[in-house]
């Protein structure tokens, strides 16, 4: 999905000339690059469920680098190991001591390519790095860069061979996301001007990871009025009651709802929440938290969770 389409103006605000950067090259896909950089802003960690082939891999390279981070792509199989991710400590008989050598989870941005394709062990490495920003190697704890983001990727339709994330390591995302086909009109574009060098090359980034640091910052301040809290918790609870579900929403599920709200309000230029952060970010934040009830007739957990979460956003009262 790859496409050099226009360059930013230096006096857009930091958050739009993101935009405009990534959005140059992604076509079509605006609420998805504001989602992941809400995301990225919120400190979380985002899941892209998607098929093969429609710029999960290109989302999270032009994000890295249009920010100027250190992007690291990471591919999940099933014989690797947690040391492949982590590093490794070493003895060295000259020093007669252990070193350890820092593995690809060193970095500001990681890509987990396939992630559903490690063993729960490999996954399980992720777990101290996405909720602590650190590694643990015999006893020794490294902390990781800042700002930090995993970017795990999986086939929501290849099942062979693959290991479906637990409900701990669900839950320690803070969005899933989906990019689905470009239109016709941005397909011919693709089809038109397709370049593999322009990530290489072309794109600059447009801030450092100082601004990142900064941004986020910012983001915790955004206002968030004391109804939208009661919002946030009624829709969460909202899911613990329903009998389309039989797992709801988890403290950790609203805590991060209002966290997304906050940078998703700053990501379009307001420094106060409202209500429709919240119904937009509903579904990314809360679908993947929850368990589908087969008995109400739902189909298994990941698809049919967004239409029971959409169902209840839009029972809860929307407060004034």
């Amino acid at each position: 999905m790859l496409l050099k389409r226009q360059i930013q103006a230096p006096s857009r605000s930091p958050v739009a000339r993101v935009l405009d950067s990534a959005g140059g090259i992604i076509l079509g896909k605006e609420n998805q690059i504001r989602l992941a950089l809400a995301c990225l802003l919120a400190r979380g960690h985002l899941l892209i469920e998607d098929l093969p082939g429609v710029g999960k891999t290109t989302l999270a390279h032009v994000l890295a680098k249009s920010l100027g981070l250190q992007f690291q792509r990471i591919q999940f199989t099933s014989d690797m190991l947690p040391a492949d991710i982590i590093g490794v400590a070493v003895y060295e008989r000259e020093s007669g001591g252990f070193r350890f050598y820092p593995g690809p989870i060193f970095a500001q941005v990681i890509l987990a390519d396939e992630v559903n394709r490690a063993t729960p062990k490999t996954q399980s490495a992720l777990l101290e790095a996405m909720n602590e920003g650190q590694v643990t190697v015999e006893k020794r704890t490294f902390l990781l860069p800042r700002p930090f983001m995993v970017i795990a990727t999986q086939n929501p339709v290849e099942f062979q061979g693959t290991f479906p994330l637990p409900e701990s390591q669900m839950d320690r995302f803070m969005m899933r996301i989906r990019l689905g086909y470009p239109s016709q009109a941005d397909e011919k574009e693709i089809l038109r001007a397709y370049s593999e060098e322009v990530i290489k090359d072309g794109l600059m980034p447009v801030l450092s990871a100082d601004d990142v640091l900064a941004l986020q910052e910012e983001a915790m301040r955004v206002r968030v009025d004391e109804s939208l809290m009661e919002y946030i918790i009624s829709i969460a609870d909202a899911t613990r009651r329903s009998d389309n579900l039989a797992l709801g929403v988890s403290p950790r599920g609203t805590l991060f709802l209002q966290k997304a709200a906050r940078a998703m309000a700053m990501v379009m230029g307001r420094d106060y929440c409202t209500p429709d952060d919240i119904k937009e970010l509903a579904v990314p934040v809360l679908s993947h938290r929850v368990m589908v009830n087969a008995r109400g007739g739902y189909g298994r957990r990941g698809i049919d969770a967004e239409d029971v979460v959409r169902d209840i956003v839009e029972t809860v009262e929307v407060p004034v």
